[in-house]
């Protein structure tokens, strides 16, 4: 544990969104804090719920919780800026503001209509109280600045620091932290049976055990986590292609099934256990649909790509890095059709602008899901001018948008703590 203030682990703009929400709707001040990061993937997309290998980082964007706990069995949940379901703060403004979700602890967990936000708080509180952890009352603020539909987690952030904030109420304060590990399955799990997506494990692990300057290897079948150091040199670049995306609207469930049929041909629990020689030798893959086999090629290069990657980068050739993160980015084109085609066009532009200005030392790849959101690149810090302004020069999305450039760093996984008092992380 080390002392640390809200300002030294979240932006101060969005402690005091949090704060100023709270304080209008609730009264009083918070006695506790709690933020977890958004993350950034620089390699292994869809291999994380194939049992596969994974390299995120949490980034230094996050969902802050400003909560007090209540004495009775009800928790009140303020969305103080959650994709535009926005609470009134202005004088004189509404009494029950239309982003306050009430929820009775006693009764049973359900649905908000209409509001897609309180599907993750929900679902986090169903997948605690299945757990076995008694859920307590409380009245809580959300705020968050990790852009939504951008491939960059907002939901795993929010699902993960609300569990961090329920398993943190049963215990003594913030002096007793919960088992991050156990979070961050526990957010999976609302996310796939509560919200409707089958997403794999990754985005709530970085979110729940990120390491402040390290990227992470993750093995998603045991959930062993190495930190990977990012060199002090080094930037990470995140671009907005400014075209939006939907996981639970996208065909990312149709690739998982699609997996799923893969691993159930040759007989292997999942793509992980698949070797490329066998996927490749025709009588063993008599009788798989081309599109599905294609699909397993993705899965079962990627896996090898990433822990080539990690390698990579534990030794700082960002050249090698470049190279797997290019291969990546055309397996998800060619294979796994998950790309689009602008973001294949600011793939290029970075690409470019990298070799150009960092001679090399470097490379771009879409991140996250599909179909839309972000692009991650890694270079030198000392060529992040030159890229971003070849970025805002030569890149528009289809409606005519320059893309939205992040330079991240890599950010400590989830915590909480008492306002004053000591930070703890998830554990």
């Amino acid at each position: 544990m080390t002392n640390a203030t809200a300002s030294d682990l979240v932006d101060p703009a969005l402690q005091r969104r949090a704060l100023d929400a709270f304080v209008h709707v609730f009264g009083g001040v918070p006695s506790l804090w709690v933020q977890a990061p958004g993350r950034v993937n620089l390699i292994g997309e869809h291999t994380d719920y194939n049992d596969g290998f994974v390299l995120p980082c949490a980034i230094d964007r996050h969902t802050l919780i400003a909560l007090r706990p209540r004495a009775d069995r009800t928790l009140r949940v303020l969305a103080a800026d959650l994709a535009g379901d926005q609470a009134d703060i202005s004088p004189g403004g509404a009494t029950a503001p239309p982003a306050l979700d009430i929820i009775d602890l006693d009764a049973e967990i359900t649905h908000h209509a209409g509001r897609g936000w309180t599907d993750y708080v929900r679902g986090m509180l169903q997948a605690l109280r299945a757990d076995g952890v008694p859920l307590a009352g409380a009245d809580m603020a959300i705020a968050g600045n990790v852009p939504q539909g951008a491939g960059l987690s907002s939901s795993a952030a929010l699902e993960v620091a609300v569990g961090q904030a329920m398993k943190t109420l049963q215990g003594l304060g913030p002096q007793v932290a919960p088992d991050a590990t156990r979070v961050a399955q526990l957010a999976q799990l609302a996310e796939n049976r509560f919200v409707g997506c089958r997403c794999g494990i990754m985005d709530q692990l970085v979110s729940a055990r990120g390491a402040a300057g390290h990227a992470v290897l993750i093995d998603c079948r045991s959930l062993a986590v190495q930190p990977v150091p990012l060199p002090p040199d080094v930037a990470v670049m995140i671009v907005h292609s400014r075209v939006r995306r939907g996981l639970v609207d996208s065909a990312y469930n149709e690739r998982r099934q699609q997996c799923e049929a893969a691993a159930a041909h040759f007989g292997v629990p999942a793509l992980r256990d698949l070797d490329l020689s066998t996927l490749e030798d025709p009588r063993r893959a008599a009788g798989l649909a081309p599109l599905v086999a294609r699909r397993a090629r993705h899965v079962v290069t990627e896996n090898a790509r990433t822990q080539a990657a990690a390698a990579a980068l534990a030794v700082g050739d960002l050249r090698a890095m470049g190279r797997w993160m290019a291969e990546s980015h055309q397996s998800m084109r060619d294979d796994f059709e998950i790309t689009v085609p602008a973001i294949d066009q600011l793939v290029a532009v970075l690409r470019q602008a990298i070799a150009v200005h960092a001679q090399g030392q470097g490379g771009a790849r879409m991140t996250g899901g599909g179909f839309g959101g972000c692009v991650v690149a890694l270079l030198p810090a000392a060529a992040v001018a030159a890229v971003r302004d070849a970025v805002q020069r030569q890149y528009r999305s289809p409606e005519g948008e320059t893309g939205s450039v992040w330079v991240c760093q890599a950010a400590a996984g989830a915590s909480a703590w008492a306002p004053g008092g000591l930070s703890v992380p998830a554990g």
